[in-house]
């Protein structure tokens, strides 16, 4: 158990009240503590480091100058919000980050009023704050809406989206640029220091209010080519003129880290007249932690880790992840084709890509959280010849719905879809989970879903893909690692739509789409220890169908029970709807359809979640069992363990 820090100053804080009694001069001690504190937390449970790292002065500022909760702060990308659940009422809590029946490892409404808005994708807080601060506007009520961006979620269109129609906020709306990563702006130093608390100050804002006033009196041109003259000079010195022109007043760039000076601008800002506002601050990944500085991703997620040395925790080893496997199948076609590209929207590391990227640096394309324009350029890449796969995790292509029907599914264009962290992921929660692909894949014309049940099928369908030029295709897959089988030498072309009888029985029928078979192996094993015989089939294609092996299951078998881990909408409903249609629903069979639970699941161990959601072998058996009425439908502990 890693030591807990000295925190004499922190002690004194459970809420944002009780930081708001103390000096300004002890916020410096406090934000220190804050650091120390997160980075225990985080060594005992894993999870998110550098970002929260990187925010805790921001976190410290803004809740001394605003009222919170009562002003609404909101966060872009959750996992920057460890700091802020610390000081919010939850740091007795904070050691259960990620854990079952702990805390989220984003904000969550649900957890705290101090959470107004649930954050674990990206971009999406300006929008939010703009409900909010419009929202009070129109109610006649105090407050003030203040969304904390990272620079990352800058890339996508949504916030600019947002920014472009915040006017309406008035001066309710401030958003904080979280700089951490790019070069926006010029070095940090005195003069930006200076000229950030200039251009927030009261005095200036007073000045240029006088001045707007003057420069409508005057005839037209003289007015625009005044405000042209300033615009431009406050450009130069601050490189804010693309907010500007969006409609925000510009203040920055300032040390992010300069807890003081925050406060000092925040208050500025706090008290002024004008329209919404964007402070641009500039922050480090990892700050304060010499081995998160260090590390080329900024230590953004980890396991649990030694707080002295920074090593983390490794695995017990054992068989390499779906990840890992799809990115060395992929960089194995693109040895064989070079009209093979990636592409990936922030993720290269989580997609495999990073992998794919050294061997083929010409040929892999990071376009930052966006989603969308992910998938209509690779729709482009594929209307021009080449063949593009778009790496993207099961969860975060929902962003992209409608480029993927309209610009891809309705002109048939081979864009491979890759969809990794297909199904539940543990400690991210249902944020992450890849529950819903399926369901919105399979009803659309053209396109091709395949799901490998081990790592070897997985290589199998990669290959497929790569080959498949007459329309689309998408492969799902899970987190973490695969089952352990040897990985083919020479890949194999799968035949469109077939599945493959795995065990032949004549009682039970097991139907798997995914990485459920051996759940699957081990409930045939439990059934036949009761006399039933059991047919396993993995069907490898949730799109086409294979209807001649379905409707030799369905005809031939007194139950059939399809299995995924997917919501309702996707394979086995596909599989009722193709029953209907044959006219074999009345023909005597038992026909269960198992898939994930139609609610939300929190984070916490895989097992536990799959226990959660009914996807275990016991399950299987009771499944069968309850169909078939027999009377030992009871499930042993031991089988359930």
């Amino acid at each position: 158990m890693t030591e807990r820090p000295d925190t004499p100053l922190l002690d004194t804080v459970e809420y944002p009240a009780d930081l708001r009694k103390l000096e300004r001069s002890q916020l410096r001690q406090l934000s220190d503590e804050l650091r120390e504190e997160m980075i225990s937390a985080v060594s005992v449970t894993g999870g998110h480091l550098g970002a929260g790292l990187g925010v805790v002065e921001l976190t410290v500022a803004i809740h001394y100058v605003f009222d919170t909760p009562h002003d609404r702060l909101i966060w872009d990308v959750g996992h920057q919000c460890y700091p802020h659940k610390i000081i919010t009422g939850r740091r007795d809590r904070i050691r259960t980050i990620r854990q079952g029946g702990g805390l989220s490892g984003f904000t969550k409404r649900a957890e705290s009023e101090y959470d107004p808005f649930g954050a674990a994708h990206s971009s999406t807080s300006i929008s939010s704050a703009l409900g909010f601060a419009v929202s009070r506007k129109l109610a006649g009520e105090p407050g003030r809406a203040i969304a904390v961006i990272g620079d990352g979620a800058m890339s996508a269109g949504m916030a600019y989206e947002a920014m472009n129609n915040a006017q309406q906020a008035g001066n309710r709306l401030i958003v904080i640029l979280n700089d951490n990563d790019m070069s926006i702006a010029p070095p940090v130093g005195g003069l930006s220091h200076y000229l950030a608390r200039l251009v927030s100050s009261e005095t200036y804002l007073k000045t240029r209010g006088f001045a707007r006033r003057v420069f409508g009196k005057m005839p037209k041109k003289v007015e625009a080519a005044a405000r042209k003259a300033e615009e431009y000079a406050r450009g130069m010195a601050t490189g804010g003129t693309l907010f500007e022109e969006l409609g925000f007043y510009y203040v920055g760039p300032v040390d992010g880290h300069d807890v003081e000076t925050l406060v000092e601008i925040l208050e500025n800002v706090r008290d002024a007249d004008e329209g919404p506002i964007l402070i641009h601050a500039v922050t480090q990944k990892g700050k304060g932690y010499i081995p998160a500085e260090n590390a080329a991703d900024k230590y953004h997620g980890v396991a649990k880790f030694d707080v002295v040395s920074g090593e983390q925790k490794k695995s017990a080893g054992g068989p390499p992840s779906y990840t890992g496997v799809f990115a060395k199948a992929l960089i194995a076609e693109a040895q064989r084709d070079d009209k093979i590209c990636a592409i990936t929207a922030a993720m290269p590391s989580g997609t495999g890509l990073d992998k794919f990227g050294e061997a083929f640096p010409d040929r892999t394309f990071d376009v930052g959280i966006a989603e969308q324009h992910a998938v209509t350029f690779a729709a482009g890449m594929a209307a021009e010849g080449h063949r593009p796969f778009c790496t993207i995790y099961s969860t975060f292509l929902q962003r992209a719905y409608d480029q993927v029907v309209h610009d891809v599914a309705i002109q048939n264009l081979p864009v491979r879809f890759a969809m990794d962290r297909a199904g539940l992921v543990g400690a991210d929660g249902c944020t992450h989970a890849g529950a819903f692909d399926l369901a919105y894949l399979c009803t659309l014309p053209n396109m091709i879903v395949m799901a490998p049940s081990d790592e070897a099928e997985l290589v199998h369908m990669v290959h497929t893909m790569a080959l498949h030029d007459d329309g689309p295709t998408a492969v799902r897959y899970p987190r973490g690692a695969g089952t352990g089988v040897a990985l083919p030498e020479t890949p194999e072309r799968l035949e469109i739509g077939k599945g493959r009888i795995v065990k032949e029985g004549k009682t039970v029928a097991l139907m798997n789409l995914g990485a459920r078979l051996e759940e699957c192996r081990k409930a045939a094993e439990l059934l036949e220890a009761r006399g039933l015989s059991v047919t396993i089939a993995d069907v490898r294609f949730a799109k086409p169908i294979d209807e001649a092996l379905v409707r030799k299951l369905l005809t031939s078998h007194e139950v059939a029970v399809t299995i995924e881990e997917a919501a309702v909408g996707g394979f086995g409903s596909h599989v009722l709807t193709l029953a209907s249609d044959m006219g074999l629903t009345d023909s005597g069979v038992k026909i269960r359809s198992m898939r994930l639970p139609d609610a939300f699941q929190d984070q916490d161990t895989p097992e536990k979640q799959y226990q959660e959601a009914g996807l275990t072998a016991p399950d299987i058996v009771e499944t069968v069992l309850k169909a078939l009425r027999r009377n030992d439908v009871g499930i042993e502990e031991g089988a359930r363990a």
